[in-house]
């Protein structure tokens, strides 16, 4: 952390040194949003547009690798991983307007990709993503296209393998596509310490020396999809798709030694999911005239699959008593259903969008382990809004508002919710030249409880803990408020800023002891608020060689509940070099996971390294990596629950991995540019889960 913080403060200093020399005059041609020159990045009213330089599409072999290269301030890319984090939370990503995962981004030729939208405000319409990630594909002059790779580990059962193939015919194109991710048994150990204080005031110390364990999670996916546009009149495009898990699972072993009772004890911690989910998505977009179009979208899918734990505490590390066990077995087989339509009418300065969507879910989950006990559950979400956009000279102005209706309702009992939350949002945008943007926006957004949240169905943890749902809570409202700069001076560019956020009724977890069981609960807290920094820059270090990129971000919050007031302060962020020459291309990185703060527990994901080297010959890329060279890996919790405070780290003995990669691109004959969806009706299937340590 030490290194970043240095690394950032002589980048600040630069920034300084920069600013007071007079920037570069660039000639720029604008109208209404289409820009003849321009420089690397264009700053919209609502969006960044990135467009990739030749030398960035030379140096990538497949989408995640060209996001990567475009060096995006604040935003984290981890191709290796798969992974794709801004300020430690999750970015949406889009293909052509619609909403894809990334494994379809890792699936796209370098040389269809046009431009990238980067909107870290999201509208309304985004249904309250926290940043989206939209590449805007053209294929090329070609009749075809085919890409593969193959990125195998060589000291653990760990690979990514994907590909794709078009065909096209006039106005219409057939694609296929298919990608396989193996995470096969990974050794892996958990370092945990915990304790008990009972209802009588005595405490109990627990803590795990590991003694083994793994990790799985391997899964697999393949779509077959069909588009026809005529050009400015209609756009049809419809998808089959199929996602295969395989037991995603893990194992940790431990010896555990206590202050009270027996010590000496084995511990076998044993979770796993599987299924299957066919999906089928259908879009249509109407031209109309005086620049008018309606956009509808349909998506449904289907969930059959299980979910397992099995827990297990033995006397005299395995060579005595059983003290406790417990095993749980849910099968799901739970549908969700999303349509959405929107109206979009376009003047030569201003926008305006109105829209409906609806969402259903239909779960139904079987407790085998409770003698096949049946629990239906149903949510619905009808949700209205409309926005206007505005353009005067150098300010931008969005305003919106629309309205959610949920409801929640548990068959066997008739227990649920219903409630009506309104979202409004607003952006002001000022742009006083190419270089240097100033954007004020407020958003705001809704959080339906989850399945596990609702669930009346009493769950054993250990020899101590339950948890159980509470079908009564509602949907939670949060705001957020964000003042932003962008500047890109000369060989530097980035932003820096300033965001504060607040949930005030969030739903989080709290602790009670009743029957001489610790019982997790949820419950509409008495709010989370948090307020944040940061800066990102960008510096070419040595022009068309060699690149630094990097975020540090410092984090303080607040969370009060049930019993509880904590704060939390964090300093977070990446950075990494990026050196290119004749098709060779060598990369650093180092990552510390944001820390966050729910309910009574700070948790956090990956802190990690990685070094990559890559090499682009005709069609061909070859690279070769190793993750967490330098760096311990580390994911975990901590948790101040005055009836249950406890410490955890998962680690892998795997550490550092090494693997090569491998992957072949072509094209050929006459190809038209692929369908851009303007709306998605976002809808994803909701999975059971078990609790655990």
């Amino acid at each position: 952390m030490k290194a970043i913080l240095t690394v950032f403060l002589l980048s600040l200093i630069a920034i300084v040194a920069i600013a007071q020399q007079p920037a570069d005059s660039i000639p720029t041609t604008q109208l209404q949003e289409i820009v003849v020159q321009a420089p690397k990045v264009i700053r919209k009213a609502d969006m960044d547009v990135y467009h990739p330089s030749q030398s960035a599409v030379a140096n990538s072999k497949n989408g995640l690798q060209l996001l990567r290269n475009l060096m995006i301030p604040t935003l984290s890319v981890n191709d290796a991983l798969g992974a794709v984090s801004t300020g430690g939370q999750s970015v949406q990503v889009r293909i052509n307007g619609r909403e894809a995962t990334i494994e379809q981004v890792q699936q796209l030729l370098p040389e269809t990709i046009k431009r990238v939208e980067w909107i870290d405000n999201p509208g309304l319409r985004y249904n309250g993503a926290t940043a989206v990630l939209n590449f805007i594909v053209t294929n090329p002059a070609a009749g075809g296209s085919l890409m593969t790779y193959a990125q195998p580990a060589l000291n653990a059962a760990w690979g990514m393998y994907r590909t794709a193939v078009k065909i096209n015919n006039g106005r219409s194109q057939w694609g296929a596509s298919a990608n396989f991710k193996l995470t096969n048994h990974m050794s892996a150990y958990r370092e945990y310490s915990e304790s008990f204080t009972l209802p009588d005031g005595s405490v109990i110390d627990r803590s795990e020396q590991p003694a083994g364990g793994y990790l799985s999670n391997t899964f697999g996916g393949l779509q077959l999809d069909y588009n026809y546009i005529k050009p400015d009149t209609t756009v049809f495009w419809v998808a089959l798709h199929g996602y295969k898990q395989w037991p995603e699972s893990s194992l940790y072993r431990s010896i555990m030694s206590q202050t009270i009772g027996l010590s000496n004890v084995l511990i076998s911690d044993f979770d796993m999911q599987d299924g299957f989910t066919p999906s089928f998505t259908a879009y249509l977009e109407q031209h109309l005239s005086h620049r008018q179009l309606i956009a509808v979208d349909f998506n449904g899918s289907f969930y059959n699959g299980r979910t397992r734990r099995n827990y297990t505490e033995v006397e005299d590390a395995g060579n005595g008593a059983m003290l406790s066990e417990v095993n749980t077995s849910i099968k799901d087989r739970n549908q969700a259903y999303g349509i959405e339509a929107d109206y979009i009418k376009n003047w030569s300065q201003s926008r305006f969008t109105a829209g409906i969507n609806y969402k259903a879910n239909r779960n139904r989950s079987t407790y085998e382990n409770l003698g096949g006990e049946i629990f239906h559950q149903r949510q619905d979400r009808l949700y209205f809004f409309g926005e206007y956009f505005q353009r005067i000279n150098n300010v931008t102005l969005t305003a919106g508002i629309g309205a959610q209706y949920t409801s929640f309702k548990f068959k066997e009992t008739g227990q649920g919710t219903d409630s009506w939350n309104v979202r409004p949002q607003f952006t002001f945008t000022y742009s006083p030249n190419p270089t240097h943007q100033l954007r004020l926006n407020f958003t705001s957004w809704q959080s339906p409880p989850s399945l596990a949240e609702t669930n009346i169905v009493a769950q054993q943890v250990d020899a101590f803990q339950w948890t159980q749902g509470n079908p009564d809570i509602h949907t939670s409202q949060s705001y957020m408020l964000t003042l932003r700069h962008s500047y890109d001076i000369k060989r530097l560019s980035g932003s820096l800023g300033i965001r504060a956020f607040s949930s005030p009724d969030a739903i989080a977890p709290y602790t009670y002891w009743s029957e001489g069981r610790l019982i997790t609960g949820y419950e509409n807290s008495k709010g989370l608020q948090n307020l944040s920094f940061w800066i990102a820059p960008s510096f070419e270090v040595v022009p068309g060689w060699l690149w630094f990129e990097g975020m540090v971000q410092y984090r303080a919050e607040r969370m009060r509940g049930t019993g509880y007031r904590l704060y939390n302060h964090d300093w977070s962020g990446q950075g990494g070099l990026i050196f290119q020459h004749r098709g060779w291309q060598v990369m650093a990185m180092y990552q510390r996971a944001q820390r966050d703060l729910w309910g009574q527990k700070v948790s956090w994901g990956e802190d990690m390294s990685l070094i990559e080297v890559e090499y682009n010959w005709k069609k061909w890329q070859f690279g070769a990596g190793v993750i967490c060279p330098f760096t311990k890996y580390d994911q975990g919790a901590r948790s101040y629950d005055p009836y249950h405070p406890y410490e955890k780290h998962i680690r892998m003995n795997d550490y550092p991995k090494y693997y090569l990669s491998i992957s072949y691109n072509l094209q050929w004959g006459r190809q038209r540019r692929d369908a851009r969806k303007i709306v998605n009706a976002d809808v994803e299937v909701t999975k059971s889960s078990t609790p655990s340590r």
